[in-house]
């Protein structure tokens, strides 16, 4: 069996690498062509640009997954882990302190061999495109404070599901579901004022008039924010975004200051229009139940798999702690889990598309969010030509070539 996950693992990386090689080959065929909707938008040297800013993030993302296949293999499959393990359970007599020990320590070697590619991105490959401004001090203590919000939150989150696990045998897949449910939930409301201004400042947006124009609009659908906020992410990159963040009564339009320079008041309004879709069209709320029923099922079949107690023999391991029987668990999981990509990505697309629908009627302005897409991909050097199997396996937006064109349809300029 062990041969068998392994051979699984080398078919889903050998998918992946395949998937990759067709888009960027597609790229280079098409690289050059000037969609129609972005002539006198996009030249032909932005064009250039944009598909080598493609091709060297496909070849980063090559080099990291073929290091982490490498490390995980080496980790998993060979004495190694049940070393560490057993390393592990010198440390202390106690189930809580084991366990916890072998997360935290797995999640700090993670973060640390991730290191070098994160510098990379940050300091070669976003520099050499014009988008990072980060500075190493910026750099190095947004690392320290992630690590130390994951250490938190780890400590907090496992040490709750053990003392679930322990105190109820026979039905702690039930109730760790529920913590991790309602905790998600809780953090969504305390991330907004907790953890979020940690990392950016945010502050009422400065253009008075547009915020009103903002309200208005979100009047006109129903829907009731908390803020109207702009944050700082230029001290980081110049990309641009905008999203809504929080939950409830607490929810809230971030703009990215970025976005604000590069879109007129019209662009901006058809993108939170946009956005403003996802909540009228129910995607938040079913996104959020989908993932819970999710990971009810992944619980209760964790739950089934350590009770069968033979996992660790299929790694060829006579036997590992409860903590390592979740690390071998989560991999035999993530091979399933990649079946299920594709699948993930048409409903977020189909999400995308009616969420383009509101905008388009709430505003009467469809070329407005056309304009805002091409603006987007210019300035973020966006794909224009993905491959089609790529974009249908991966892609969570439609292209975008495609969103404009039907933007810009006759039939929806009319309505």
């Amino acid at each position: 069996m062990k041969e068998i996950l392994i051979a699984l693992f080398l078919v889903r990386f050998a998918a992946v690498t395949l998937l990759r090689f067709v888009n960027v080959r597609h790229l280079q065929q098409h690289g050059a062509e000037v969609p129609e909707a972005f002539a006198g938008a996009v030249d032909a040297a932005t064009l250039a640009k944009s598909a080598d800013y493609t091709v060297a993030q496909s070849r980063v993302s090559l080099l990291h997954s073929i290091y982490d296949g490498v490390l995980l293999l080496g980790f998993l499959f060979t004495p190694l882990f049940p070393r560490f393990d057993a390393w592990i359970n010198t440390l202390s007599g106690s189930f809580y302190v084991r366990s916890l020990l072998f997360m935290l320590i797995l999640t700090l070697v993670e973060t640390v061999l991730d290191l070098p590619f994160s510098y990379y991105s940050t300091f070669d490959l976003e520099k050499r495109y014009g988008f990072n401004t980060t500075t190493m001090k910026l750099w190095l203590s947004d690392l320290a404070k992630s690590a130390l919000i994951s250490v938190i939150l780890l400590l907090v989150v496992g040490w709750s599901a053990l003392a679930l696990v322990t105190h109820s045998p026979e039905h702690w897949w039930l109730w760790v579901w529920a913590f991790f449910a309602i905790f998600s939930i809780t953090l969504m409301y305390l991330s907004p004022y907790l953890i979020e201004p940690l990392f950016s400042k945010f502050e009422p947006v400065s253009d008075q008039e547009l915020e009103e124009e903002i309200r208005l609009l979100l009047d006109k659908c129903g829907l009731k924010i908390k803020a109207v906020q702009q944050v700082d992410a230029s001290r980081r990159s110049l990309h641009s975004n905008a999203y809504f963040t929080g939950i409830g009564k607490v929810k809230r339009i971030v703009l990215y200051d970025t976005l604000l320079k590069q879109m007129d008041r019209s662009e901006v309004l058809a993108i939170l229009a946009h956005e403003a879709g996802h909540w009228k069209k129910g995607h938040i709320l079913k996104m959020l139940v989908g993932t819970e029923l999710v990971a009810l099922a992944v619980c209760y079949v964790v739950f089934r798999l350590i009770g069968w107690g033979a996992v660790p023999a299929m790694f060829g391991i006579n036997g590992v702690s409860f903590a390592g029987q979740l690390v071998l668990i989560s991999f035999i999981l993530s091979l399933v889990s990649f079946l299920f990509t594709p699948l993930r990505s048409w409903l977020s697309r189909r999400n995308e598309w009616q969420a383009d629908r509101f905008a388009t009627e709430l505003t009467g302005a469809p070329q407005a969010l056309a304009r805002a897409l091409v603006k987007l991909s210019r300035e973020n050097l966006a794909n224009l030509h993905p491959h089609p199997l790529y974009a249908a396996f991966y892609y969570s937006h439609p292209p975008v070539v495609e969103r404009v064109a039907k933007l810009n349809a006759p039939e929806v300029a009319k309505k």
